[in-house]
């Protein structure tokens, strides 16, 4: 692993069962930052369809918010390093 990504967790990330719905919250973000068309479709660059799928099913246990959250919140919160081999390197700076 190279030196310049600074982490502070590394969390698991967990499956759920089925789809798991955005917030409005999350969808204006994304909107926002040229991830969501405006008929609500993720659109993220280097993401195929069939892992944005996956993604869509994932979640984490969040050690900043405390709170299990969605991988697609995390994969855009300022604290996201990177995702490696089922696990996400988390910067661990209050929000």
């Amino acid at each position: 692993m190279s030196d310049d990504l600074q982490f502070k967790y590394e969390v698991e990330i967990k499956t759920a069962d089925k789809k798991q719905k955005l917030t409005n919250e999350v969808k204006d973000e994304l909107k926002a930052s040229g991830m969501m068309d405006e008929k609500g479709k993720l659109k993220i660059n280097g993401v195929s369809a069939k892992m944005l799928k996956r993604m869509k099913q994932e979640f984490v246990d969040c050690p900043v918010l405390k709170r299990e959250v969605q991988f697609i919140p995390c994969f855009v919160c300022p604290n996201f390093q990177s995702r490696v081999t089922g696990k996400v390197l988390c910067k661990g700076d209050n929000l």
